[in-house]
This record gives structure tokens, C-alpha cells and sequence, in this order.
């Protein structure tokens, strides 16, 4: 068995790990912005397998966006190799919201979903266990406005991001080390990332992950850094020109118009949206699966393997659909190339209707076939399957972010497929200008960036934050044709280095100072932690009953209390001053003792009404009601 050598941000995460479990540094928060591909599923487990021995910490709990990356969570420490490189005997399992989550392991892995379902229950856990919180993809959670003045300011309507950042949020104030992973610091909506600290952008109305912010520790790894350790491929884009003709809402053909065009207009989006259910979609299909025919030919030749005979290392093709309903199309299509006999077996489609999905997503990554799958948006992000090496994207998505994981599934490196030089990514793609705006930004920019959306005005060209996203046409558009044209290839520039300061902010300091941002983060934060504490204990204690508060929610709830305590006033709105007196107060009273405070507030009126339908246990006496303004 070779021991494989740890990357350069694998060893800088270990020494990070090291200083907190030996007490060097007091920084609790790791922020991880390690580029798609690069390999930052193991860092869980060195940050685990440090902290656990030093005795820092009791568990893990690792976070996922969705249920498919929980198999691979639990792959990452058991891996035999990797085991053997830590030293460590670690196990952490796949767990839904029953009670006792770990079951004697060092630790659990859930989803976004199941803590949003049973807040509750991992807040306890955190109170009972000194946890290590993993939160895998990060850039899925918004800023919540509880804590980010910025997201107070800029208020949204509750989405189900949001309400996975709500459930989050106290979890994230309760561990004893959080670990915050992503291929990306930057959502494609514009808003900020829960929990990360920010400053002013280069930009009006922008802001940018403050990488050097006091408490944290960042580890950094770029596409650039990555390729130079041969830690990921470099990317071949082949972008396909076409033509694409439809019908309006009143019934008017419209077209041909090409897709592409150094600027996008109002057929941009209604081109693309023709283009890929229609035959630009089959051709672009086409080149993508003879590319892959053709490399896993050539493979074959070069070990002597027969047409037909299985083994790993070959290559395989992903393709990304727009829509469920074109993913089936697109399947059938792609089966029709290959022979009757074959067809059913190498080509698979795994999307969140199929049956059998994760079972397909597991087939894909660890088997020799399928080789060709066909998929929405299941194993665009986080899937670990080496063997891919060409991707259909046949999507309309164009956020950075998105597009970034989508061409990442190609780009990791396969011990199977021979030396990394005879190796690269093929990415076949339609040649609009949303998706060069895409690579320009990939190439010269670090995706750190929030920014403030304002609406569009007038009629006129699409707004910068659209242009990321590239929502479907206006109702009413019907496809008639299209078909391809000209092909070209570039390849992928490396991309600039994650600067973890500007150059106009690297005036020399005399001292270090404890600024006020800093501060209020700190005090921010451990309100949170204080709130959270008392609504375990409470709970635990069923202190709460006779106040009509206990059940679910119950944190979010004395969060409320303290708001009414200190002038209906969240915490990202609070001075300073007002932060220390709010941790002042709390040191001195119990939020239980408050809650008559949310009378009146139609969101809290269903423990309006249990607090007056409570009778007392026979033999305990009623306590009194508190008084108002205590």
C-alpha cells in the first residue's frame, strides 16, 4: 500500500490544527477555500483526528448539502490509506434525525435538510458534546440578518437557503471549532456567506470575504497552485457556435439568431433555452460522446484490452440537462449510438425523480460502468468520480459557482488513467456570451465577492447580478429548430492566487489592535452561544413548560425575547455598547423568565395559547406568572 503525500493546503490545515489543539492560537473559526477538485474532502478527518487525540474536542458533526455526499463523508475516514498517513482509527456515520446520532463513533454526517427538520436535537448534541463542526459548501447558507448588518440591510424573503442558515446559525455559535469548506466564496444571488467576516469591496455597493480577519485561520488553495501541484487537470473548453429559430408568446417565428456574441441581448436567453432542447443539443451531445469514444479506445489499445472488456481508468462522459424531462431525452439519444446489447448498462440517468439514484451516483463513481451519465443537477456539485473526463454541459445555469463545480467533476485526477501529463478536462459547451462572461471571471477574478442587488431598470440591456444566473425565457416561448456550427477549443488559464489582503491595505500596523468590527463579531457571537445554552438547558430541564415556550424552536424564540429585551433591537443592529449590556443582562437573568414579552406577536401565538392551557403535575405547585419588565 503507497502512502500518498498530503497537499500543500492539507499540510497547512494540519498545522492549523495543531496550534489550536496545543493551544498556540486562539482561533476556533477554519475557513478552507480549496478550488473544485483540489481535494479538500480529507480535511474533516485531519482536523478530526487531531482534535479528538489532543482531547479539544469530543465529535465531529460534518454537514452536507444533500444526501448523496454522505456515502462519500463516511468514505473519507475510513479510507485504509489515508488511516494509515493520520494515524487515526476514526469512524463517523451517515445519520438521520433519530436520537444519539454518533452511536459510539467519533462523530455523525447530515444534511442541510436534516438539521433544518430537528434543529433542536443537534443543538443538544452540541451542548452535550464539545463539537468539531464541519460545514461542507458553505456558499449554500446566506447571511442571516441576526448577524450580518449588511443582510439586516438588505432584506430578503425567507427561502429555503435561508431557513438552512437559521437552523445552522446556533450550531455554528455553540461548536468549539468550526471548519468551513468550499470550492467558492461567492453566492450567484449576490448575497453574503452565513457566519464569514467581510469588508468593503474594490467595488461600489460590493463586498469581499475578509480573509485576514482576526480569529481566523485560512487556508487557501487556487486552480493555479492546484495545477501547479498536479493536484487537478487543466481544462480543455470545446465551445459550440449555432443558430436557434423559436416562436414567441403571440405566435411570431423569431429567428435564426445565433448564440453567440461578444455581448449577451433579448435573445440570449430564448437562443440558448431553443438550443438546448432541440438539435444544437444532439450535435453538441455528439462531439462529446465521440470525444469520449475515442479516448476510451485509445486507452484500450494502449493496455491490449478487448472492445468490450471492463476496467477502470477508460474515462467517462457527463452530462449535465437543463430539465428532467430533456435529461430523458438526452438519454435516449445518447443509447441510440451505442449497440442494443450495451446501451442499457453504460448509459444511466440519475436525477431526483429516478429511481434508485444514489445507488446509479455509487455505480458511477466506484464501477467500469455506466460510463455515460445523464444527470440535472444530483452530481453536479461534490461528486468524486476521477474517471469523468468529458462533460456535456447542456445547462442554462451560468452563476459562477454553479459552472465552476459543474466543470470541477472533470478535473480531478484518475490513479487509473496512466501518467497526469497523458491526462486533461474536456468541457464541450454552447458558445454564448454568458458562459465567456463566466470564464473571463474564472480566469482573472477570486469569487470572494458579495455585492448589494438592486433591481433592473427599464427594459434595456440584463443587469450585471442577472447575468450570473440566467433564469428561463418569459412564458410563452416555443422551440422550433436550431443547429450547430462552428467549433472551437480554448484551454483554461490558471487563475489568479487567493490574495488574503489587497495591496492599499497593506499599510504597516505598529500594533495589534482589538478594532470594533472585530469586536462586535466576537460579542455577536457569543450572545449566540449564551442564547443557545440556555435554550438546552431549559429544555432539558423542562424549566420552560409553564411558560408556554418549550417544543420546537425553542432557540430562535429566547433569540426573540432578547430582542424585546434590549428595544426590539437583532443583534447585527446592535452597538457596541448595547452588545456588552445584552451579554451583561443575560449573565443575570433567564430568557424563561421574559417570555410574556412576545404577546401579542402572531408568529409566537401558538405558545401564547399552551402557556394558558397548562395545568401544573399533581403535586407540583403552579409558578406564579412573571412580572412585565423584569
Amino acid at each position: 500500500m503507497s502512502l500518498r503525500p498530503l497537499r500543500s493546503h492539507q499540510q497547512r490545515l494540519a498545522g492549523v490544527v495543531e496550534a489550536i489543539a496545543t493551544g498556540q492560537t486562539e482561533a476556533c473559526d477554519i475557513l478552507a477555500a480549496v478550488t473544485p477538485g483540489g481535494g479538500k474532502s480529507l480535511l474533516p478527518v485531519i482536523a478530526a483526528a487531531r482534535l479528538i487525540a489532543a482531547g479539544t474536542v469530543d465529535r465531529v458533526c460534518w454537514v452536507v448539502p444533500r444526501d448523496s455526499l454522505r456515502l462519500q463523508a463516511e468514505e473519507a475516514f475510513a479510507d485504509p490509506v489515508w488511516r494509515q498517513v493520520l494515524g487515526h482509527q476514526l469512524s463517523v456515520r451517515a445519520a438521520d434525525n433519530a436520537p444519539d446520532p454518533s452511536r459510539g463513533l467519533a462523530g455523525y454526517v447530515t444534511t442541510y435538510q436534516g438539521i433544518a427538520a430537528a434543529p433542536d436535537l443537534h443543538l443538544a448534541e452540541f451542548r452535550r458534546h464539545r463539537t468539531l463542526l464541519v460545514v461542507d459548501e458553505v456558499h449554500h447558507l446566506p447571511a442571516l440578518a441576526e448577524t450580518d448588518p449588511a443582510a439586516a440591510a438588505q432584506a430578503t424573503e425567507e427561502d429555503q437557503a435561508s431557513a438552512w442558515s437559521r437552523a445552522i446559525l446556533p450550531l455554528l455559535e455553540c461548536a468549539r471549532v468550526r471548519l468551513l469548506l468550499s470550492g467558492t466564496l461567492e453566492r450567484a444571488d449576490g448575497r453574503g456567506i452565513l457566519w464569514l467576516p467581510y469588508r468593503s469591496g474594490p467595488k461600489a455597493r460590493t463586498r469581499e470575504v475578509e480573509l485576514d480577519a482576526p480569529g481566523w485561520a485560512v487556508v487557501g488553495y487556487s486552480r493555479a497552485q492546484a495545477l501547479a501541484e498536479k493536484s487537478v487537470l487543466p481544462v480543455l473548453f470545446g465551445a459550440l457556435d449555432g443558430e436557434a429559430s423559436w416562436r414567441d408568446e403571440t405566435g411570431t417565428a423569431l429567428g435564426p439568431h445565433r448564440l453567440s456574441g461578444l455581448h449577451p441581448d433579448e435573445t440570449t436567453r430564448p437562443a440558448l433555452f431553443t438550443a438546448l432542447r432541440t438539435g444544437f443539443a444532439e450535435a453538441l451531445l455528439r462531439e462529446a460522446f465521440l470525444a469520449i469514444r475515442n479516448l476510451r479506445a485509445r486507452r484500450r489499445r494502449e493496455r491490449g484490452l478487448a472492445p468490450g472488456e471492463a476496467a477502470q481508468g477508460l474515462g467517462k462522459l457527463l452530462v449535465v440537462a437543463p430539465d428532467q424531462t430533456t435529461a430523458r431525452h438526452y438519454l435516449t439519444v445518447v443509447r441510440q449510438w451505442i449497440p442494443a446489447a450495451q446501451a442499457e448498462q453504460a448509459v444511466q440517468l440519475a436525477t431526483s425523480d429516478t429511481p434508485r439514484a444514489h445507488e446509479l451516483l455509487a455505480a458511477f463513481r466506484l464501477r467500469p460502468e455506466p460510463s455515460v451519465l445523464v444527470t440535472v443537477a444530483m452530481a453536479y456539485e461534490g461528486l468524486d468520480a476521477p474517471e469523468v473526463a468529458v462533460v456535456a454541459a447542456l445547462t442554462h445555469i451560468r452563476s459562477r459557482p454553479w459552472l465552476e463545480q459543474m466543470v470541477a467533476r472533470a478535473t480531478r485526477v484518475d490513479p487509473h488513467a496512466g501518467p497526469y501529463e497523458g491526462q486533461q478536462a474536456l468541457v464541450f459547451h454552447p458558445d454564448d456570451p454568458l458562459f465567456g462572461l463566466f470564464r473571463r471571471r474564472m480566469e482573472t477574478e477570486q469569487g470572494t465577492m458579495a455585492r448589494r442587488i438592486k433591481p433592473p431598470r427599464g427594459k434595456g440591456g440584463l443587469p450585471a447580478w442577472l447575468l450570473d444566473q440566467l433564469p428561463e425565457p418569459p412564458p410563452g416561448i416555443t422551440p422550433l429548430s436550431s443547429n450547430a456550427l462552428a467549433m472551437r477549443y480554448d484551454h483554461l488559464a490558471p487563475g489568479p492566487e487567493l490574495a488574503m489582503r489587497r495591496p492599499e491595505q497593506e499599510a504597516a500596523q505598529g500594533e495589534l489592535v482589538q478594532v470594533p468590527s472585530v469586536v462586535e463579531r466576537r460579542l455577536r457571537a457569543r450572545l449566540g452561544e449564551m442564547v443557545a445554552a440556555q435554550a438546552v438547558e431549559d429544555e432539558a430541564g423542562a424549566i420552560g413548560h409553564h411558560k408556554g415556550v418549550m417544543g420546537p424552536g425553542l432557540y430562535h424564540r429566547y433569540n426573540a425575547v432578547l430582542k424585546r429585551v434590549v428595544g426590539d433591537k437583532s443583534r447585527a443592529a446592535m452597538t457596541l455598547a448595547e452588545l456588552e449590556a445584552a451579554l451583561g443582562w443575560l449573565e443575570r437573568n433567564r430568557l424563561a423568565d421574559h417570555v410574556h414579552l412576545l404577546e401579542g406577536d402572531p408568529r409566537y401565538a401558538w405558545s401564547v395559547r399552551k402557556r394558558g392551557e397548562w395545568k401544573p403535575p399533581v403535586g407540583r405547585p403552579a409558578q406564579p406568572k412573571p412580572a412585565r419588565g423584569g
